[in-house]
This record gives C-alpha cells, sequence and structure tokens, in this order.
C-alpha cells in the first residue's frame, strides 16, 4: 500500500525587477504574472511606464515546464488543485520571502497586481498575511471565492481596478457580472473598471491608466 508523505526543504527561486527605487519613485508594482509567463519576459509588459516613477517586481512562479513537445519555450505555473493548501503556503512564503528582501519604502503607493492565475495569488498573499497596499489590480483573472466582507477590511481605504478584455476567450458576460458583484462585496470600495478591446492578454495601456490614479 502506497503513502503520502511530506517533508519540508529550504529551496531558491528567482524574480524580476524593472527600474529603480528613488526619491521621485511613485508607484511600486508587485505583479504577479499568469499561466505560462516567466517574470523575466513578463516584466516586459511595463516597460512604458514612467521609469523614474514606477519600480515593479515581478515574482516568479515556482513550477516550471515545457509549453510545447518541443521542449524549447519554457513556462510556469503558480499551484493547482494538487496539494493546494500545501502549495499556496509555499507560494505565500516565497512571496514573503520576496517582500523581506526588497525592504520597501512605506512612503510610496504599493501596486498589487495580478494577471490571470496571478489574482488568486495577490488577492490570498493580501488577505493571509494582511499585506499593506494601496492599490490592487485584478486583470483578467478570477478572486477565489473563500473571501468575505473582513477578508480585506483591514484596508479601508483599498483602491481596487478590475481590468478585463471584451474579446477575453475565458470571460463570459455572466462570470463578469458575478466577478464584478462579488468584488462590490469583498473589497472596502466599488472597484474601478477597465474594459479594452482585446483578448486573453495583459493590456498595457490600461497598466499606463493605473500608474496615473
Amino acid at each position: 500500500m502506497s503513502h503520502t508523505k511530506h517533508v519540508s526543504y529550504q529551496s531558491t527561486n528567482t524574480y524580476s525587477t524593472l527600474n529603480a527605487i528613488s526619491e521621485d519613485t511613485k508607484n511600486i508594482w508587485i505583479a504577479c504574472h499568469g499561466i505560462g509567463f516567466l517574470s523575466k519576459y513578463f516584466i516586459k509588459y511595463f516597460k512604458n511606464l514612467d521609469p523614474e516613477e514606477n519600480y515593479i517586481i515581478a515574482p516568479q512562479a515556482p513550477s516550471k515546464y515545457y509549453q510545447t513537445k518541443a521542449y524549447k519555450y519554457v513556462g510556469a505555473s503558480w499551484l493547482t488543485r494538487e496539494n493546494k493548501e500545501e502549495e499556496t503556503e509555499n507560494v505565500l512564503n516565497y512571496l514573503d520571502a520576496v517582500l523581506d528582501m526588497e525592504n520597501l519604502s512605506t512612503n510610496k503607493n504599493i501596486i498589487l497586481f495580478g494577471f490571470s492565475q496571478g489574482v488568486s495569488v495577490v488577492t490570498r498573499w493580501m488577505a493571509q498575511r494582511k499585506i499593506n497596499c494601496s492599490h490592487l489590480v485584478i486583470h483578467s483573472g478570477s478572486i477565489p471565492t473563500e473571501f468575505d466582507s473582513e477578508s480585506f477590511s483591514y484596508l479601508p481605504d483599498l483602491k481596487t481596478t478590475v481590468i478585463y478584455g471584451t474579446k477575453d476567450e475565458y470571460l463570459t458576460p455572466e462570470k463578469l457580472d458575478a466577478q464584478l458583484d462579488y468584488a462590490q462585496k469583498v473589497f472596502p470600495n466599488s472597484p474601478n473598471v477597465l474594459a479594452f478591446d482585446g483578448k486573453h492578454v495583459v493590456d498595457e495601456k490600461s497598466l499606463l491608466k493605473v500608474s496615473k490614479l
């Protein structure tokens, strides 16, 4: 008879940054990518933001894989339903370590950003670790269903922005309505909604708008 056992060990992972922090820095973004990305490529979506005002940190999902049978392109995933609770805790511990490494200033706007699967990562990190941020950006992803009105109440002034593509192949009108209704219930303030003409992709024009909010 087989048995599943558990072991703890130390692991090392990377993350990517763009620009530098200075007295002129206005926004510090912590941006979590979706399935199939690597942080070093994902961070390029932020290249058109004012480099003097925006510092971007892109954590790297730990589970890497070859995307095709050609074994050429590498992607990554944050977690799956397999051992979900333990894998979530591993991811949150990694994000804690990134935050400790960066030792961020408290007088900047902290923007937590999630694209697609990254939405579940940043929202769970916020709720479970009570991460201080001024703006949460949900881009083309689903908010986990375990939250309630108390989950984010520790940030009464939190700004929330929902970004979605009107041609997103994973989004139906019913799902969009349900997500916006859910966001109204779990976040302290009504979300700002930015729709763009596009599919399930990162919209750089919307990022620019968020940087100026």
